[in-house]
């Protein structure tokens, strides 16, 4: 019962107006709960405690609201990043092995970041609502799609949380991403070398990064984008920022270190 008022608070807040920070965290914290109860989430200790490090020093400096991030990695070996409203970015570990330094990964947390600061995950639910709502509340309050209220959020308004995001998002998740990692003293680059990393893999084996291209569309202009907005940065700032650690590869290496990941559970 007290799911089910959730669910319905949070259908009929998406279709209003305005959603305050204390609204997204509530809302994403139970979105959180229940993808932390589907997806298989790496629990190694060391693995958890780096990626909230260099997760929290890219996002404590991008966000004034105070929002407590949180980190996941999935045990994935698909390629796939997203953002939760209120602070909660999941980075499937197949992404984490493609990526040679530490910039590329923290390119992927900064862009996500600029997902959750500009709202555009909340932005997606509200418009999925406004055309579902309808159909939410009758799933919610009686059993005609006979499914499950717990699943009730993630599967309608949740949905939007993993559409595609327009282009015009996408690249302005980009462009905060950029800034984002320079604040943290980190080398932008990482953000156009990733592009390219799985433009180049989609080239030669797509069915490896399927997943990331059907939420995050990348062609080369994206590339040349970030790669122009980058130059537009002081050069001397630029030569100060760091581009590889040695924990990054050890970190690497622990995630290469775990178990085989699980196969997908079946639909």
């Amino acid at each position: 019962m007290k799911h089910l008022v959730l669910t319905i608070a949070a259908t009929t807040l998406l279709a209003g107006c305005g959603v305050s920070t204390q609204q997204e965290v509530q809302l994403g914290t139970d979105y959180a709960r229940q993808i932390n109860a589907q997806l298989p989430i790496v629990d190694d200790p060391e693995i958890n405690r780096y990626i909230n490090v260099l997760g929290d020093s890219i996002a404590t400096l991008a966000d004034d609201r105070n929002l407590e991030w949180r980190f996941f990695v999935v045990d994935s070996k698909e390629v796939n990043a997203f953002a939760v409203p209120g602070g909660f970015i999941y980075i499937n570990r197949g992404l984490i092995e493609r990526t040679h330094t530490m910039s590329q990964l923290a390119g992927v947390l900064g862009h996500e970041i600029g997902h959750v600061t500009e709202r555009h995950s909340i932005e997606q639910m509200q418009k999925s609502q406004k055309a579902n709502i309808g159909v939410t509340l009758a799933c919610v309050l009686t059993r005609v799609c006979d499914s499950q209220a717990s699943q009730a959020l993630i599967n309608v308004a949740g949905s939007a949380v993993f559409a595609k995001f327009s282009r015009e998002a996408e690249e302005e998740a980009d462009n905060v991403g950029i800034a984002n990692v320079v604040r943290a003293n980190i080398h932008p680059n990482g953000i156009p070398e990733m592009f390219e990393i799985l433009l180049e893999e989609r080239r030669r084996s797509p069915e490896g990064v399927d997943a990331w291209f059907r939420t995050h569309p990348i062609e080369e202009d994206r590339i040349a984008n970030t790669r122009a907005k980058i130059s537009k940065i002081d050069p001397v700032i630029l030569q100060s920022l760091t581009r590889d650690s040695r924990n990054y590869q050890l970190f690497k290496q622990r995630v290469a270190s775990l178990p085989p990941s699980p196969q997908p559970r079946a639909r």
